[in-house]
This record gives structure tokens, C-alpha cells and sequence, in this order.
């Protein structure tokens, strides 16, 4: 069997898994940061990847300081983030194909993000899949971000499946914490962060892309 057992629905991080965002991320909050006179050092941004607001916000006022513009920033960094992605195609590879299968098997989903309702619809929106997703779990649903289990169990709730049959598919760290503490079947697509001792002891599965994710499916509901 290509994982430990038959899921019963699949749970999508959203940046970095169902969308190549961090990249423009990235450079937005490097653009922001240096409208503001800083600089964003590529290991700040990676300690950000798969976190929540108030673990980023203190993330970042520890390294700039106490009275660092956390919010300033934020905002800016959504401007440069939608003038970024401005008539850009940022889909990432096998999406409409795993979620074509999902829909051939009748198999749920759902959304488990760090981010805002307001990005989740814009990024579905800006590609057209609205409709496809059938729960949201994202900022200001859970008492407790990423890497607790609460954005995961959320999600699961929302489709009324157990946890244990919920593939959970990731790209960071945290995320991947968070999905393996909810009990979930946990596979690691690497986006920006490469895989770790830590991440291979935690999933089930490592793997290139969502094209390798939708045959794991395909081969675990074989009669």
C-alpha cells in the first residue's frame, strides 16, 4: 500500500503547497522591510515560513526590536504581495490534476493554512477554483497556530472525517508538525525548506510534487 492506510479525505496547506507564493512572499517582505529601512535576511524569512501571526510578530520584533512596525509591515508587504501576483499564474504543479482525482473518487477536502480567509480566496480565485475545496481552516479559526495541531483538527472537523483517515499534504516544517501531531497521515512536498531527520521520523511520505501525491492516492485505494 502506498500509505500506512485508505484516506478518507485530503487536507492542503495552501502557500508553498497548493500555490508557489512564498517566492513572492518573499520579495514582498524584502521590498517592505526596505521601504522601511531594514533588510529581510533569507533566515528570518524561512523562520516565518508555516507560522502563525503572533509567533511571526514576535519572530520579528525579537529580531528588529520592540518597537519594530510589525503591522507597517504586514501591509506593506500585502501591497507589494498583490502587485506581485498582479496577472501571474502561480499555480503549482499536479493541483488541478489531484484535485480532478479527488473529485473522480469523491474523496473531501479541505484548506489548513496559516493565512487569512481573505488570501485563501483571492489565490483560489485568481485561478479559478473556487468550488473545489469543501472546508477552510485558516487564521481566526483555531486557538493555536501551526505547529499545534488545531488549524489540522479544524479542517478535519469541518468534513466530519477522523483525523487518522485525513492524508495531510505539506511544504514546511511546521505544518508538517502540526498535521503529524493531529494524528494525521502526513506527506512533505519540500517547497522553500528541505527536508530534515526530523521531517522523514514525522511523515509517512516525502515527495517531489502533487502529480506524485495524486498517484499515493490512486495506489492506496486500489482494491
Amino acid at each position: 500500500m502506498a500509505l500506512p492506510r485508505p484516506p478518507r479525505a485530503v487536507i492542503f496547506d495552501m502557500d508553498g503547497l497548493l500555490f508557489d507564493t512564498e517566492s513572492l512572499y518573499r520579495d514582498a517582505l524584502a521590498a517592505a522591510a526596505g521601504g522601511m529601512g531594514h533588510d529581510m535576511p533569507e533566515p528570518v524569512f524561512h523562520s516565518l515560513i508555516g507560522l502563525p501571526g503572533e509567533a511571526s510578530r514576535r519572530l520579528l520584533m525579537d529580531h528588529y526590536g520592540e518597537d519594530f512596525d510589525v503591522d507597517g509591515l504586514w501591509d506593506a508587504s500585502a501591497e507589494h504581495f498583490h502587485a506581485l501576483a498582479r496577472g501571474q499564474d502561480f499555480l503549482k504543479a499536479g493541483v488541478r490534476e489531484i484535485l480532478d482525482l479527488l473529485d473522480d473518487l469523491a474523496l473531501p477536502r479541505a484548506i489548513a493554512t496559516s493565512s487569512r480567509h481573505e488570501d485563501v480566496a483571492f489565490n483560489l480565485g485568481r485561478h479559478g477554483l473556487e468550488g473545489r475545496f469543501h472546508a477552510v481552516s485558516a487564521k481566526g479559526d483555531y486557538a493555536r497556530g501551526k505547529p499545534h495541531p488545531d488549524p489540522f483538527l479544524v479542517a478535519a472537523g469541518r468534513l466530519q472525517i477522523s483525523p487518522a483517515d485525513c492524508l495531510a499534504l505539506e511544504d514546511s516544517h511546521n505544518g508538517v508538525r502540526s498535521a503529524a501531531s493531529a494524528g494525521m497521515m502526513t506527506v512533505m512536498v519540500p517547497d522553500m525548506l528541505a527536508p530534515t531527520a526530523e521531517m522523514e521520523a514525522l511523515c509517512a511520505r516525502i515527495i517531489d510534487d502533487l502529480h506524485v501525491a495524486a498517484d499515493l492516492i490512486r495506489r492506496s485505494l486500489q482494491p
